[in-house]
């Protein structure tokens, strides 16, 4: 009986209790202004996939989950043996191609030695056959000659302009190797926090196989819902507040930063002004870039709270929602 006792007045107190921390809510959504709209919502940060652009096997994972990266900062690597022999193979067509362009022109300095001798020969051959020292035939025959050595001049000069291009292709392929084996090195594109690792050294990945999720905790938000008639009064750029459950006593300042055009939880059109009254339309609140920054170490996702927002061009902030972030040193206190 004794312990039966005892439970009841547990039950009475958790009931008292619960029932106290409704009333406390209700006072204080009671005192916000009608001006101002707030929803329920979690904090949430913007997600990048750090993905391999080609398939391949993934040599090596150089971060942990929970680790924090700097812009540029190697994540992972692939596998590249074989991109490296396809490389040396490049290269040294590279070498052949420019190998070509030099025998082209050695070609085409014989070309022309041999235009130039046959037209002086076409020369001389002119002038003789003027006082008869040499036959007609023979005036025909060193100007096929300085013909057939002006065609064999522009088959050289054609064989240099391909040794070129051969060249050029052969660059760019090369090229094209070297952008792989430097796209084999997965770096991050922004500062972050790595959230998951998705691929372990050995596994084999498809082209765009995610190796790496992180967040930028520079880019922090909080989606609420709000129905149609505070929807229409809340714009981009509108001053707002979150209030998380974890901290309820500090205050962080924020913007609204998207306001959708379509409306969801109801059809897109309806007939009357009861059901366009149900129609949600999501709204983002985004916290300062700078805030963020000084407090990057602690920014964590996921934790729900109360996101506050001005509508139209209101001003006036209750006392209650105060901008009133805490410095580290607060933080450590208050988690003591």
């Amino acid at each position: 009986m004794k312990s039966l006792r005892i439970v009841v007045i547990l039950l009475v107190v958790v009931i008292a209790a619960s029932g106290g921390g409704y009333a406390y809510w209700q006072s204080q959504q009671s005192d916000i202004p009608d001006y101002i709209a707030w929803g329920n919502g979690r904090i949430e940060a913007e997600e990048i996939r750090v993905a391999t652009k080609y398939a391949g096997r993934v040599e090596d994972v150089l971060v942990q989950e929970g680790d924090q990266v700097t812009k540029g900062q190697i994540l992972a690597r692939m596998d590249t043996a074989e991109l490296i022999a396809s490389r040396a193979r490049a290269r040294a067509e590279v070498a052949g191609a420019e190998q070509g362009i030099a025998e082209a022109e050695a070609q085409i300095i014989q070309r022309e030695s041999e235009l130039s001798f046959a037209e002086q020969q076409l020369s001389r051959a002119q002038e003789l056959v003027k006082n008869n020292n040499i036959s007609r035939q023979q005036v025909d025959q060193r100007q096929a000659d300085r013909d057939v050595a002006k065609a064999a001049l522009s088959a050289a000069q054609a064989r240099l302009e391909s040794a070129r291009l051969n060249v050029t292709a052969a660059a760019a392929e090369l090229e094209r190797i070297e952008v792989q084996i430097d796209d084999s090195v997965l770096k991050a594109p922004r500062d972050g926090r790595v959230q998951y690792r998705l691929a372990e050294p050995g596994e084999v990945l498809a082209g765009g196989g995610p190796v790496i999720t992180m967040i930028d905790l520079t880019d922090v938000y909080m989606n609420v819902f709000l129905p149609t008639r505070q929807a229409g009064l809340a714009f981009v750029g509108n001053e707002a507040r979150i209030v998380l459950d974890a901290a309820s006593d500090f205050v962080i300042p924020a913007k609204v930063s998207f306001v959708a055009d379509d409306a969801q939880f109801t059809p897109r059109e309806v007939e009357t002004r009861s059901e366009r009254d149900k129609l949600m339309f999501r709204v983002k609140v985004r916290i300062n870039r700078e805030l963020l920054s000084e407090h990057i170490k602690r920014v964590k996702t996921g934790l729900p709270g109360e996101a506050y927002i001005m509508l139209a061009d209101h001003t006036d902030w209750p006392d209650a929602l105060t901008p009133n972030v805490p410095d580290d040193a607060t933080l450590r206190q208050n988690t003591q």
